[in-house]
């Protein structure tokens, strides 16, 4: 049942690179800006934590 289902979301993935590439490539850009923003704010935590 688990290697049907990441089947199922490696073919959606493709589905959706190759159908739409653009809306993929902003998505992933969108994603890699709120992970280094939640990168930033837990070093900037650390930072007044310790100074």
């Amino acid at each position: 049942m688990k290697k049907i289902i990441v089947v199922g979301v490696v073919v959606l993935v493709l589905f959706f690179l190759i159908t739409q590439p653009t809306h993929s490539a902003d998505l992933v850009h969108r994603v890699l800006g709120w992970l280094k923003d939640g990168a930033e704010a837990i070093v900037t935590f650390f930072r007044s934590l310790f100074s």
